[in-house]
């Protein structure tokens, strides 16, 4: 089963200096029938405008992953950790038993346009901890690169929960088949360009939330870039 969730159907905040689109009911959007997906609890696409940002809050027991499409993110948190994620990079952070952190886009006339996505964990009470990783754009041209998952398989960042996130670039005859377990959830993100996912052709901003299937494949793409996750039910 395929069920699209098209771009302009997410809910929508502007505060001025960030621009926010939810995939799924956060802060002050709630829709019933979007609370996740499997243990997906949170995809929201942010804007952050120039030399603007998120002030210092907190997080407990939830698995944090930040996809920098464009422009550059600062981040500093209290476990010490003081970074800058730039496109390409993936940064994950388990806030475990609970972490302050800060979220800033420094550039004088750039918009930092990133992914906050929220995964929740197998366990909690942990000890926070922080995990920051390149993939170059040659690693995921034509492929699903393998970024986020419980083992760190194929050198992914770690997360603590039962779920794998993928990222790739595909354009023209490109495509890819990845196994899925029926039994289990998967999620597909359309950050760009165009691309069919198991026959059905979504576009920027569009998503594919898949139940009971074996197989994903992606073909038939236009300059996409995506992100897939394989979630539990």
């Amino acid at each position: 089963m395929l069920t699209v969730r098209k771009s302009g159907d997410r809910g929508y905040a502007d505060h001025g200096w960030l621009k926010s689109f939810h995939s799924f009911s956060f802060a002050g959007y709630y829709d019933p029938a979007h609370m996740g997906w499997g243990n997906l609890r949170v995809i929201n696409e942010d804007r952050i405008a120039p030399g603007t940002g998120f002030g210092t809050h907190g997080h407990r027991d939830m698995e944090i992953i930040s996809y920098v499409v464009s422009g550059e993110l600062a981040h500093k948190d209290s476990m010490g950790n003081v970074k800058g994620i730039p496109p390409g990079d993936v940064q994950r952070m388990s806030a475990g038993r609970g972490v302050q952190h800060s979220e800033f886009n420094h550039a004088p006339t750039d918009v930092t346009h990133f992914f906050q996505i929220w995964i929740e964990p197998s366990v909690k009470g942990i000890t926070p901890d922080y995990e920051q990783k390149t993939f170059e754009a040659a690693q995921k041209r034509g492929v699903l690169r393998l970024v986020a998952s419980p083992d760190g398989a194929q050198d992914s960042v770690v997360i603590h929960a039962d779920a794998r996130m993928y990222s790739g670039l595909f354009d023209g005859a490109q495509a890819a088949t990845l196994a899925l377990d029926s039994n289990r959830k998967s999620y597909v993100h359309v950050v760009s360009g165009e691309i069919v996912v198991n026959g059905t052709r979504l576009g920027t901003g569009d998503a594919a939330l898949l139940a009971h299937e074996s197989q994903l494949h992606l073909d038939g793409a236009s300059t996409a870039e995506v992100l897939v996750f394989d979630l539990q039910a």
